[in-house]
């Protein structure tokens, strides 16, 4: 008999861009909001798009996508920005119905995609907690028995008579993850909100979400660009690309096909054609170009460790707007962001002209070793929480060592960072007490 507790079918979402051909006004007359509702309904009713023809386009998030999956199974949903991993989990936890293809789930789901998922932000943290186990199906006696352990794991004790609307997000995140884990759901799914808590608070989501599994039989699935995370958590993974199944099996495998998949390796001082890369955002404002360079052209330009990296950046934008946060970022091959420059932390604002900006990013000194790295792009408005442009893998780049290239074999590690110290041949003198 199967033990699946999850099995997808030819799974399909569609969903209906609308291209406006006439952007000269964001700002309609009443009478023209009534006319466009007149004719919305008009084309709905005859099936037809007389009105915008050619402004309307069909994007197929996720299409015909079949798996399996096994009761306390810990399975990773890997895949670019754009893949459909976000699309996959909303259609499990039931938040919206599929275009095409079927859907069967034996138990109860808990889904944690976005912070605060489920909350009211008018109630308390104690409102919420039996707010949202009523939500998950669970009885008021069965909220009160796990109520200690929740608020134990979300450390927001002194805090649970106030209005989550006053938590910060760390807060938010932790008792909306505590209630989702500890209400005993047969099948927990968590997206990438985890990397809004601290690295403690991380690590100890993945130890309850390995308890979960392992102990208690249910399972688990997990969306993080994190590879780290998945490789330490997850047993299984499925690996998607631009809404279409790709293959599901062994975690370290899959992880080593994402890694190695689509990354493009490009040279210093040449413009990077970025534009069609996998990313999310609004795209308002979005990353089209990059070059980046050592400055140093005895090194032809190459970036190396303790030497500066210079990027100018080409961002075209629909209209001028001031942002807050311009960020690039080396990665290592697993995800973790290894050096991370962005406007934000030097309190700088991002003025930027309609149409192409150019803007220039100078790191004065890149202290990793000798490798490849990831280059990520962000482009958002913090004040507003509103992404602009995220390229989560724009290119790869090579970190060279201007001193020990041509020396002959070198051990496989070198670690991350680079690190100074002295090294004396001197003969030191033993003294015993």
């Amino acid at each position: 008999m199967s033990n699946n507790i999850i099995r997808v079918e030819n799974l399909s979402k569609k969903y209906i861009l609308n291209h406006q051909q006439d952007v000269k006004s964001k700002y309609k007359s009443f009478r023209e909001v009534i006319t466009n509702q007149a004719k919305s309904l008009a084309n709905k009713l005859s099936s037809t798009r007389n009105e915008s023809k050619g402004t309307l386009e069909e994007f197929w998030a996720l299409k015909d996508i079949s798996f399996d999956i096994q009761q306390g199974e810990r399975v990773g949903i890997v895949g670019r920005n754009g893949a459909g991993k976000s699309t996959l989990l909303k259609l499990l936890s039931r938040i919206t119905e599929p275009t095409n293809g079927r859907i069967s789930i034996k138990g109860r789901v808990a889904s944690l995609l976005e912070v605060g998922t489920g909350f009211h932000p008018e109630l308390t943290g104690r409102e919420n907690i039996f707010l949202n186990g009523a939500i998950l199906g669970m009885s008021k006696a069965e909220i009160k028995r796990k109520f200690d352990e929740i608020v134990d794991f979300a450390e927001v004790e002194k805090f649970l008579d106030t209005p989550v609307k006053r938590y910060s997000s760390g807060m938010y995140v932790r008792l909306a993850f505590s209630v989702a884990a500890h209400l005993e759901p047969e099948i927990l799914i968590v997206d990438e909100v985890l990397a809004v808590g601290d690295a403690q608070f991380q690590k100890k989501c993945l130890g309850k979400m390995q308890d979960v599994s392992q102990d208690e039989g249910r399972t688990v699935l997990f969306v993080s660009h994190n590879m780290d995370a998945i490789q330490r958590l997850c047993s299984q993974c499925i690996m998607l690309e631009k809404g279409r199944f790709i293959t599901q099996g062994n975690t370290d495998s899959i992880v080593l096909r994402y890694l190695s998949t689509n990354l493009l390796k490009a040279a210093p001082r040449k413009w990077i054609d970025v534009s069609q890369a996998s990313r999310i955002g609004s795209g308002e404002a979005r990353f089209e170009k990059v070059q980046y360079s050592s400055l140093n052209q005895l090194a032809d330009f190459q970036p190396y460790s303790e030497g500066p990296l210079e990027f100018l950046i080409d961002i075209v934008s629909d209209s001028a707007r001031s942002l807050g946060s311009l960020g690039i970022s080396l990665c290592d091959k697993l995800g973790n962001t290894l050096v991370n420059a962005d406007s934000l932390a030097i309190g700088e604002v991002i003025n930027l002209n309609k149409g192409s900006n150019i803007i220039k990013i100078k790191i004065n000194s890149v202290y990793l070793n000798p490798g490849f790295y990831t280059v990520a792009l962000w482009l958002a408005d913090p004040l507003g929480n509103h992404i602009f442009d995220y390229v989560e893998a724009a290119f790869e780049l090579e970190i060279i060592n201007l001193n020990a290239d041509g020396l002959g074999i070198r051990p496989h590690g070198d670690g991350v960072v680079l690190c100074k110290f002295e090294l004396s041949q001197k003969v030191f003198e033993i003294v015993n007490d």
